[in-house]
């Protein structure tokens, strides 16, 4: 008699984590959407604002390197930090930093305290500086966060999904905010302050059974366990390393101002069709992956991917037709997303909680570095041999890379599944 409450209780309990671990598990995705919404209007608002000020293709380079430099310093301290704290209101502040930065560079568009514009070029880099930052602690917050809300089992999937969110606000972003630069920077700005707002108010939800481990000392040894994690894991090496180099060489998003004004001849209403196009590609990409995850071969799946965005880079860097440009950004977008869920649902699994925090640190690093840095390599090499020059040789450069990591990482290339040491 005394026995048969038990379990009643303990499947009460069970059953109210599970829903609170779904409930902020929308909260976190519904949170992404804003985040993502704000951040790529914010992107393309700061290029075409950087272009319009100065013209060059040096500081729009700029701002990908000054977005990357403090992120490299930070980002395996904020590792650390992600450990030992909740993730959740660690994320919840980046987006309230993420806010103050949007009104800074609304009040500066506007005038407000002056009377006249005083944005310029050096508060531009200044707000790059400290976006990279944030996202210094955002990245590493956000990856760690997810794992802990769903069940392993359902881990590809919910990767699958939540990018599925993300990527629908990656496509209306960009066009969204090259739509609203039209009628001026200061309504891109004003719009992304209300984004990053709701994207704050939505992480605060999120709840979890946090355990803090504050009485792990900070040394050298704890702050780079996850790099020493990453380096003896092949696999994730490879993997987190291998999308570092394609992005860092066959990326082209800085450049797309130029091609939008001096290539293809359309206004910043193009520009927001061009970085929105591969989000196109990447939201039907993960759509189709949700249905259908991945099960077998993923290894060569992932190298494939990455082989076919070199070539689309190459494909976009030559044409001179805004629509054909158009798809081969979609495609390059399908197959970004393709390696996106292997390689964190790859680090996820084969990473465990405890490290989680450091090691989504390692592999902010290596994003950081494709992304930014790859923003500062492009605008750099566009410098020195156009922008058609500059993403061909990145496309040719990427596929070079595929063929090294097929023969340098073969545990990467020869897996098989999405499931630990498979």
């Amino acid at each position: 008699m005394n026995s048969s409450p038990a379990p009643a209780e303990s499947g009460s309990t069970n059953d109210f984590f599970t829903l609170t671990r779904q409930r902020s598990f929308m909260f976190l995705w519904l949170g992404r959407i804003f985040t993502s919404l704000g951040g790529q209007m914010l992107m393309v608002a700061l290029g075409w604002h950087m272009y319009e000020l100065t013209g060059s293709a040096w500081d729009l380079g700029l701002v990908g390197l000054f977005q990357f430099a403090p992120a490299l310093l930070l980002t395996l301290p904020a590792g650390h930090v992600v450990d030992h704290h909740h993730r959740g209101r660690i994320l919840t502040i980046c987006m309230a930093v993420w806010t103050l930065l949007a009104v800074l560079l609304l009040a500066a568009t506007v005038g407000w305290g002056r009377g006249v514009p005083w944005a310029s070029r050096d508060l531009l880099l200044l707000i790059s500086v400290a976006l990279g930052s944030v996202r210094a602690f955002q990245m590493p917050a956000i990856q760690a966060l997810a794992p802990v809300l769903l069940p392993a089992p359902l881990l590809a999937r919910g990767m699958a999904f939540n990018s599925s969110g993300s990527q629908a606000a990656l496509i209306g972003g960009p066009a969204l905010g090259g739509l609203l630069y039209v009628a001026g920077a200061e309504v891109v700005y004003a719009t992304c302050v209300v984004c990053f707002a709701l994207a704050a108010l939505l992480i605060a939800q999120v709840r979890y059974a946090h355990e803090p481990r504050l009485a792990e000392p900070v040394t050298l040894q704890s702050v780079f366990a996850g790099v020493n994690f990453v380096w003896h894991n092949k696999v994730v090496l490879g993997a987190i390393s291998l999308d570092l180099f394609a992005v860092l060489f066959g990326g082209a998003t800085a450049l797309l101002p130029m091609f939008a004004k001096d290539i293809l001849h359309v206004g910043s209403w193009g520009l927001g069709l061009l970085r929105g196009a591969p989000a196109v590609g990447a939201l039907l990409m993960s759509i189709w992956l949700t249905r259908n995850p991945l099960r077998s071969r993923v290894g060569a799946l992932l190298l494939g991917a990455v082989a076919v965005f070199g070539l689309c880079m190459v494909v976009f860097g030559l044409s001179t037709s805004f629509w054909v440009s158009l798809i081969a950004l979609a495609i390059s977008g399908s197959m970004d997303m393709v390696s996106v869920v292997v390689r964190q649902t790859l680090v996820q699994l084969e990473t465990p909680d405890e490290m989680r925090g450091r090691v989504s640190a390692v592999s902010s690093i290596f994003i950081g570095a494709s992304n930014q840095l790859g923003e500062f390599e492009s605008g750099a090499t566009a410098a020195l041999l156009g922008p058609v020059g500059s993403v061909v040789a990145g496309g040719v450069g990427t596929l070079l890379v595929v063929a090294l990591w097929v023969r340098g990482f073969r545990p990467l290339a020869q897996r098989n599944t999405l499931e630990r040491g498979s």
